[in-house]
């Protein structure tokens, strides 16, 4: 997937062959292997081109490493003994874009938002005692 995400347009195994032989020896069956598994897992598309398929990524790398973590996360038996070993091996860095990645996911939540107060200048409905 790496490879996909790095060129960033439809890729043949060929190409991704190529790339890969630049670091190690590495079969082009295998590399075959491993696209038509992605491709059967989902995680890319294929078009025929010729005699060959060209694959593209279907969503992007950060989707994917959010998609393992939660399936590694509601796999646990206790998720939120989970969840605070993974936050514990965090580096400051990660957990300030965590706060910052909450921020966000709250400010598009509606439900997470305090109820509005009465309109300013607007009288209190009066309660007991009143």
């Amino acid at each position: 997937m790496t490879r996909v995400w790095q060129w960033n347009r439809p890729v043949t195994v060929r190409e991704v062959l190529e790339d890969l032989q630049k670091e190690r020896s590495i079969a082009y069956t295998t590399v075959m292997t491993v696209m038509d598994n992605l491709h059967q897992k989902g995680w890319v598309r294929r078009e025929v081109e010729g005699r060959a398929y060209r694959y593209t990524a279907v969503s992007t790398r950060a989707a994917y490493s959010a998609a393992l973590m939660n399936e590694a996360w509601s796999t646990s038996d206790n998720p939120a003994a989970a969840l605070v070993a993974f936050f514990g091996m965090m580096s400051a860095e990660q957990r300030e874009a965590l706060e910052d990645a909450m921020r966000v996911v709250q400010r598009a939540d509606p439900a997470t938002e305090p109820p509005a107060g009465p309109a300013e200048g607007a009288e209190s409905p009066p309660g007991p005692g009143r």
